[in-house]
Order: structure tokens, then sequence, then C-alpha cells
């Protein structure tokens, strides 16, 4: 075989959330090749499939059964067109370890999503986003294979359906396809995005994208605690977007409530914030918390579960809804 199949895998180290977890069968595949005869042996003994990519994005429960595959391509490179430069990049690659190798070579478009946890594969599924960017502006294609047959598939960015940390890979594609590969397009030309006043003002007027990504680093370390010293899945739920008549009557009460006003209308709300006012920061339970420096962070204190965890964000998310009549979406996904 070209793929070396594990039984009773370890998996606590494989999500950031350090979520104590077993896999019936475990496999990393090295190339296109492996993944597909990792997927002929699933199909042949009628194992259930989960795709694990970094594990920061994930609930993992004690046991997973079936079989576990973390693809584990790692290879990328640049394709150049003048100012442009197309990035070919496999699914095992770390996001973060790319976006800072491209903005070392002066290329901008990645540099604002710098320290986000995780694999390059699983970046589309939520289409992950920072400091006003996301994925999806830089994306150009997705290349990905199906799980029933084996057969490879190019979609186009435009066919992915993103949106809010959303895309078709949540929906119509869930669980019928594996990421393999992303295309990127970033350029040469400076284009900083600096909307964010308190990034604007670490960088100054003429940032290079290294300087903006390291600007980055710097304000995720001072809010965010490191998943290698503690247990997290980074936000824990999405920031809420509401009509413009639910956040006015909100900002009545609350005339400093933070609100983004979008594209179609609607109000978008920091989910941190509204835990924060409900007097939920570093409120501890178990074996979990709320951050004390981050409230949209939940924490893995050690020793907890799954159902813990999903009972203590429950109460979270309650407790919102109870003071200020805004539902929380959770954010990382259940295996």
């Amino acid at each position: 075989m070209s793929v070396t199949l594990y039984q009773a895998h370890d998996l606590t180290r494989a999500n950031t959330l350090g979520l104590p977890s077993v896999a019936e069968r475990f496999a990393a595949p090295r190339n296109v090749e492996a993944l597909n005869e990792s997927l002929r042996m699933a199909r042949a003994h009628a194992w259930p499939l989960t795709v694990l990519g970094g594990g920061s994005n994930l609930i993992l429960p004690e046991r997973l059964s079936g079989l576990v595959l973390q693809p584990a391509m790692s290879d990328w490179w640049l394709e150049a067109q003048g100012n442009a430069v197309r990035v070919h990049v496999d699914a095992g690659v770390v996001w973060h370890e790319l976006v800072m190798a491209l903005a070392s070579r002066g290329l901008w478009g990645t540099e604002n999503l710098a320290l986000i946890p995780g694999h390059c594969g699983a970046g589309p599924i939520q289409n992950i986003g920072a400091y006003g960017v996301e994925l999806a502006e830089v994306l150009e294609a997705v290349h990905v294979v199906h799980l029933d047959d084996g057969h490879e598939t190019v979609l186009a960015a435009a066919d992915c359906g993103f949106g809010y940390r959303d895309s078709i890979f949540k929906r119509t594609l869930d669980g019928r396809v594996i990421i393999t590969r992303l295309v990127l397009r970033l350029s040469r030309t400076p284009t900083p995005r600096l909307g964010y006043a308190d990034l604007a003002s670490r960088v100054g007027k003429s940032p290079t994208p290294l300087a903006v990504a390291e600007a980055v680093c710097a304000m995720r370390q001072e809010k965010l605690p490191d998943p290698a010293q503690l247990g997290n899945a980074g936000s824990f739920f999405k920031n809420p977007l509401v009509d413009a008549k639910t956040a006015d009557n909100l900002r009545v009460d609350h005339p400093d409530l933070p609100h983004f006003l979008q594209l179609d209308g609607r109000v978008k709300l920091a989910a941190g914030w509204l835990i924060d006012r409900g007097g939920l920061k570093g409120w501890r339970r178990g074996h979990f918390a709320v951050h004390d420096r981050q409230a949209l962070v939940l924490v893995h204190l050690g020793g907890g579960s799954a159902d813990e965890l999903l009972s203590f964000a429950d109460e979270v998310a309650a407790r919102v809804a109870d003071r200020f009549g805004v539902v929380l979406e959770r954010e990382p996904r259940l295996a």
C-alpha cells in the first residue's frame, strides 16, 4: 500500500482544543493517489469517514469510528504573470507558514490572514477571514476529490458559494469532497488593507506585506491564547448578523456597541463584546472557561469532553440571548 493505516490513533494533539479523542483508523496520505487508495478502502469496508485538517476549527468526540483522513500533501509553488502571481498550494500546507512565506516575497493579498491556525485545505470551508480580508477575495480555484468515486474536479471561486464563514463545502458538498489544493491569486502591486485602526497605526503609511503580517501576528498574540499553551479553537462564535432595526434598538441602550454595516443592509455585531458585556469574560464552569482577555474564545482547561464543551457554549449563548436578544452561532464544526 502507498498509505499507512494506523489503528486506535490518538488525536488529542491533532485538535487545538486538546480534547481527548481516538480514531479507530487513521491515515495521512501524502499524494492524491494515496488519498484515493484510502477512499477505496473506506468504500470497500463501508467505514464512516472523517476528514481532518489542522484541527483548529473542530470539536472532536472521544472516539471516531471508521477512518479518519488527514491529507498531508505539502507542496506549493508560484506561477508569475507580470505583477500578478498565482500560488498553487496543497491542502496539507500550514496556512500561517504559507502566509509568512508569501509576505516575505513581497506578495500582497494574504498578509491580513497571518497566524490563523490550521491547514490550507480547511481554509475555504469556512472562508477564513481577519482584519477586513476573507480568503474568497484572493482565491481563484479549489481542487477537490469526490468521495464516492475518487474523481477530481476544479471549482472556480465563484462556484464555491462563499459568504461570511460559509461556503458550499458546508452545504451541498459537505461530506462529498475532500479539498486537495488551492489556487490563490496575489499581486506584487502594493494593496494594503488597513481598515482596522489598530492595524493601520502599527505599520505606517507605506508598509510591506511582511510588515502588515507581523503587525497582525502581534495583535493576535496580544488578544488570543496560544493553543499550544491553552487549548482553544480560536473564535468560538460567529459575529452575528442582525437587521438594521435590531441594531438601532440595541444601540439605544448600548451606544458603544461595535457595529458594522454590510452590503446587504444587515449589521454585523461583535460577538466578543456581547459576551463580555453579558458579564461572562473569565467565567468558568468545570473544565472550560471564557478567556479572560478575549471573550470570543472558549478555552479548555484540561480533562473535559466535547459534550461538556458544547453544554458550556450553549450556556454562554443562552445568557447573551437573554441579555441582548441576539442569537450566537457556533463557529467550530462537530466531527
